[in-house]
């Protein structure tokens, strides 16, 4: 056999042995780069190998590229101008911040008649008069109402025989433990303990700082009396600064929260849901007899959230605190910019449902390009599932 293939290429022309020996090279030269990009996606597929390359990534950020150093110092010399003008940059953007913060203060004052208004609904100190009631559904609520008119006049009955039995419910009954409950960031925080207290709640204000005084803000938890604390009010201000840092001016993107501030909470004997009572028993190790203890220990709780650690003058925290204090400034921030302006759509779930869809396009678009890359491979007559599937380890992570 090796013969008769000797034979045939000595019989074949030059011109095609070139052309073949082209193919074989081209042909080789594919075989390689389709092995290269099976062995590049089992790469992407294996987390510690993605993890080693963002750390890597990560260390690159911000690094000097060696191109500055190449360039000529009159050239260098100009671009330090260009870093002075970005610094003047800065401090004209955190001077625009403040007057955002202005505003923002004169336009807390309008919007305030409309959320006393609404707390006073919730409280049942006002009822709102049937045109205030009204309310247009948007057609696809007009289309699903319609179909379903037959069976809202058979229930409407039985709901007018049930509600002559109850009493009448005043204002809008658990409001605000119930748009507690609906966002996640918040319901988080909630234990069970907690919600009994929350029942009393009645409004969540927003106080800014006054004219001239530095950047802050207060939220203020307005609560009916119960008995659980005496307290009228808890508050947690946060304490903002919108200036470029002098060690590092490049780094400001407008107004950072500095600092926290909670309130004590004047507990009834008994009622603290912040702490807890546990009963350890302790051997004596030279006569071997058993004692019990008793130790109060902190209990989680969202009521936790009025009092925050410490920052100690030099600014340093624990790893742990600072978790903690990242988190409290978003929750903070988080109720100060959607709950207390849109309150009843998170009571309703309407915010959160415009969030989810949010989420959702995020997600379709992801699925779409994946789908679109595993077409591609499909196509690709050099691809073999079985060298492009993840490890083991992978899957099952």
């Amino acid at each position: 056999m090796a013969d008769i293939d000797n034979k045939d290429q000595a019989e074949m022309d030059p011109a095609d042995m070139e052309d073949v020996e082209e193919v074989e090279e081209e042909e080789t030269g594919e075989d390689e780069n389709s092995k290269a990009r099976q062995l590049t996606v089992q790469m992407m597929q294996n987390p510690q190998i993605l993890a080693a390359l963002q750390e890597r990534l990560d260390g690159l950020n911000g690094s000097p590229s060696g191109y500055m150093e190449s360039l000529p110092k009159v050239v260098k010399r100009r671009v330090n101008a260009l870093k002075n003008l970005q610094v003047k940059c800065a401090h004209i953007e955190a001077k625009f911040y403040e007057e955002v913060h202005e505003l923002e203060r004169k336009y807390a004052a309008l919007y305030q008649p409309l959320f006393d208004k609404r707390s006073d609904i919730v409280k049942a100190a006002y009822e709102p008069t049937d045109e205030e009631c009204e309310w247009k559904a948007d057609e696809e609520e007009e289309l699903t109402v319609s179909k379903k008119d037959e069976m809202k006049e058979k229930a409407k009955l039985e709901e007018e025989k049930k509600d002559e039995e109850k009493e009448d419910p005043k204002g809008i009954p658990e409001f605000w433990s119930t748009v507690f409950k609906n966002v996640d960031l918040l319901s988080d925080m909630l234990q069970e303990h907690d919600e009994p207290i929350l029942k009393h709640l009645q409004d969540i204000k927003v106080k800014f700082s006054d004219p001239g005084q530095p950047m802050s803000f207060t939220l203020e938890f307005l609560f009916e009396p119960n008995d659980f604390f005496t307290n009228t009010v808890l508050t947690k201000t946060y304490k903002m600064r919108s200036e470029p840092d002098e060690n590092d001016p490049f780094s400001f993107d407008g107004p950072e929260i500095m600092c926290c501030t909670g309130c004590t909470i004047e507990w009834t004997k008994g009622k603290n849901v912040t702490l807890k009572t546990i009963k350890k028993k302790q051997k004596h190790k030279g006569r071997g007899t058993v004692r019990t203890v008793t130790k109060t220990v902190p209990n989680d709780s969202f009521f936790n959230f009025f009092t925050p650690p410490e920052v100690p003058e030099s600014g340093e925290l624990d790893e742990d605190s600072e978790a903690v204090l990242a988190a409290d400034f978003e929750i903070g921030h988080f109720i100060r910019e959607r709950i207390v302006p849109r309150a009843v759509l998170y009571f309703t779930g309407e915010a959160i449902e415009d969030d989810d869809d949010d989420y959702d396009e995020e997600g379709e678009e992801a699925d779409d390009e994946e789908g679109e890359e595993e077409a591609d491979e499909e196509n690709d007559p050099d691809y073999d599932p079985k060298e492009a599937a993840p490890p083991a380890e992978c899957k099952q992570q």
